[in-house]
């Protein structure tokens, strides 16, 4: 069964953001799939770029187990909007993510680019606080 963009994506935060699952998550990816953080500045605990499924699922696992990763999402405050692309491969989503607790959202955009109903390739376009 291969999954609609929407219902990739929704996977996709329930598994990272919400759930905070590394096995999960990494479980979307192709098994050469990556993530890259273009805009994290250098020596950031998140590396720029993550490749492949079992580096996907050690690293992100890393990351959310981290101290400064611990805020909840606040899922009735956040909010995303999915853009369709002339390639049917790719999909952009335009998100605001609210954590509890906290007055701000944080703003990011995110590429994906999926192959046989798995994400081949993560784009994450945010800046982490300093």
């Amino acid at each position: 069964m291969t999954l609609s963009h929407e219902e990739l994506f929704q996977r996709y935060v329930y598994a990272g953001a919400i759930r905070r699952d590394p096995d999960a998550l990494a479980e979307l990816f192709t098994e050469d799939g990556w993530i890259e953080a273009p805009l994290l500045p250098a020596g950031h605990r998140l590396p720029r770029r993550i490749e492949g499924r079992e580096a996907i699922r050690t690293q992100i696992g890393a990351y959310h187990r981290e101290p400064a990763y611990k805020a909840p999402v606040d899922v009735s405050r956040s909010r995303y909007v999915l853009h369709e692309t002339a390639d049917p491969d790719v999909f952009i989503a335009e998100i605001d993510t609210a954590f509890e607790g906290a007055a701000e959202s944080m703003s990011l955009v995110q590429i994906f680019r999926v192959r046989g109903g798995l994400i081949e390739s993560l784009r994450d376009y945010f800046a982490p606080e300093p």
